[in-house]
């Protein structure tokens, strides 16, 4: 059975004007057609769609039925249509984005969110990883963009420098560690020392490169585990500030003033492949990304 959604749509015209000469007239038709298209539909159907004893083009059950249906195809019809239209623009039909964990989300959502109210059609996808971990997902995946702290660089690899990025040697306020002035790392070493994981599966960067050569390490797989941590007063670690400025302020974990400077900035960068020419959505995401607040 074939059917037309041209019929459909000239059915829709006749309930919502109310006669076939009406809907003739919207539709620039003459009447006689729309009375064929309408006879042709029933005959398909093998089904009466309306109730010719009424003076007024009024639809029997079985006729609304159908008009219910049939409306519901048109509306995917268009967005079909629109949809196509929008791929044509160059608006490509998937986006995958790969970020490290120890970057604020918040900008990275407000992006999205973004992205969203702008009625992009892209599916869009957004994966957590950590160190080195970012950039074996970025290629296991054949990624669009990773957003990550550090990479392994390659002239096959474009990118642009974020905002720095500022962390802290914390601790618990009730931790030993807290009272000590000038601390210095064969004190540090006497106790558990925090880290995430490398989530890659060949761990390609040792850690956070910054550890103390202690022999208590405890590694967490994120840093909302790691925070957790530092409050439980299981040991010290290094944080980004954005993730722990409120409990600094209100002094549940504090700044470990360790003698060789307890900060330290990096800078991350958004990473994509120079062979590979980013769709309009990916490019929307950088320009949402790293716009001036």
């Amino acid at each position: 059975m074939k059917l037309d959604l041209d019929s459909i749509r000239v059915l829709k015209t006749i309930v919502e004007k109310g006669s076939f000469a009406a809907a003739a007239k919207t539709l620039h038709r003459a009447q006689s057609a729309i009375s064929y298209q309408i006879k042709k539909l029933e005959e398909v159907l093998n089904l009466e769609i309306f109730n010719r004893s009424e003076y007024r083009a009024v639809l029997t059950p079985a006729g609304q039925t159908i008009l219910d249906e049939g409306v519901r195809l048109l509306s995917q019809a268009e967005h079909i249509e629109e949809l196509a239209l929008q791929l044509n623009q160059e608006w490509e039909p998937s986006f995958e984005v790969v970020v490290d964990g120890i970057l604020e989300i918040e900008p990275i959502m407000a992006a999205m969110k973004a992205l969203l109210h702008e009625d992009i059609p892209t599916k869009i996808s957004l994966t957590m990883e950590y160190l080195g971990g970012v950039q074996h997902r970025f290629d296991k995946n054949q990624a669009d963009l990773m957003l990550v702290k550090e990479y392994q660089k390659s002239p096959h690899l474009l990118s642009r420098a974020m905002p720095d990025v500022l962390c802290l040697l914390c601790v618990s306020s009730n931790h030993p560690l807290a009272i000590v002035e000038q601390v210095s790392i064969a004190q540090l070493q006497q106790y558990v020392e925090l880290s995430v994981h490398d989530s890659s599966e060949q761990d390609l960067y040792d850690v956070e490169h910054m550890h103390f050569g202690g022999e208590r390490m405890f590694y967490l797989s994120d840093f909302k585990s790691k925070k957790q941590a530092l409050l439980q007063g299981i040991g010290f670690g290094w944080m980004p500030h954005y993730l722990v400025k409120n409990e600094l302020n209100k002094g549940s974990l504090v700044e470990v003033k360790y003698q060789h400077d307890s900060r330290f900035t990096f800078t991350p960068h958004l990473v994509w492949r120079a062979e590979k020419k980013l769709g309009k959505t990916a490019q929307r995401f950088m320009q949402l990304l790293t716009r001036p607040d």
